[in-house]
């Protein structure tokens, strides 16, 4: 049975001074991606982004949106995950129609990293824009880190059609000093950790299996959702903003006017009554026969 949770859960090594995330991310993840034809090697490089954009984001220091972009010149040529401070999750895949190879660089092929983070009060959103680095989605993130935050930190990513999965450890600046191996030792440890293990195991027993040698203080897990209901005042408003005469003309032509919301998977259609509905003056009188 599939399982209907998606969570992430904090974790700290008080002994060690190294904090770590496990995310698994099930019912969110399936609604995600529901009905959109990815391939299974879009899906998994595309979760393993999903998965570490909630784990990011929970680990905000302030509360924002929290937005990532891959872009590059592959057969994959465009992912994004925006991730708000509830952990409401969404996000799509730019794909050609066949993909070829399994790796990150054999699939997006050169190309950069953009982070957003929108922040209440700020007057514009902060943006990182970094090369990418790595052959997996793991690495990329761990070169960035170590680059952004000046702390070394690891991740170790699975994702398929029904599951997107992470575990994340993170050396504090005081790590040192409490332990010089504590995080060769620990990251070794998490080195063990199964796929299947991510995926299905209870976060709690995740981190027992690992280190049950080491004293881990669980804090309580937070929900990640995908609640994007749809909005089709939004898009009528978009549509007003073309302008009659080419809306009209993509109705001639198609039949129907069609707008799909990559970002929330959401498909409005508008055949010729709901354009003429559209564009009626809200004021006018009825038609008088």
């Amino acid at each position: 049975m599939l399982r209907q949770d998606s969570l992430v859960q904090p974790f700290l090594f008080d002994d060690l001074d190294i904090r770590g995330s496990i995310v698994q991310i099930n019912d969110a993840w399936r609604a995600m991606i529901d009905q959109r034809g990815y391939s299974p090697a879009v899906r998994a490089i595309l979760g393993e982004l999903t998965a570490v954009t909630a784990i990011m984001s929970a680990n905000l220091k302030q509360a924002g949106r929290l937005t990532f972009q891959m872009q590059g010149h592959g057969p994959l040529s465009l992912m994004v995950v925006d991730c708000t401070e509830a952990l409401n999750l969404r996000g799509y895949a730019k794909t050609d129609a066949s993909i070829a190879g399994s790796t990150l660089g054999e699939i997006i092929g050169d190309g950069r990293l953009q982070l957003t983070l929108d922040i209440a009060g700020l007057d514009q959103p902060y943006q990182s824009l970094v090369p990418i680095e790595g052959d997996t989605v793991a690495t990329v993130f761990e070169h960035y880190l170590a680059q952004s935050e000046q702390q070394p930190a690891a991740l170790w990513l699975v994702a398929n059609g029904d599951t997107a999965a992470g575990l994340f450890l993170q050396k504090l600046p005081g790590a040192e000093q409490r332990d010089a191996d504590g995080w060769s030792r620990v990251t070794q440890l998490a080195a063990t950790v199964k796929p299947d293990e991510l995926r299905n195991l209870a976060p709690t027993d995740v981190l027992a299996r690992l280190f049950h040698e080491e004293t881990v203080r669980i804090f309580t897990p937070r929900p990640v959702l995908h609640r994007w209901p749809a909005d089709p005042e939004k898009v009528k408003t978009m549509l007003r903003g073309l302008g009659r005469e080419e809306v009209e003309s993509v109705l001639a032509a198609e039949g129907v006017v069609e707008i799909h919301d990559d970002m929330s998977n959401h498909t409005y259609r508008f055949d010729a009554d709901a354009v003429h509905e559209l564009f009626a003056a809200p004021d006018a009188p009825p038609t008088q026969h």
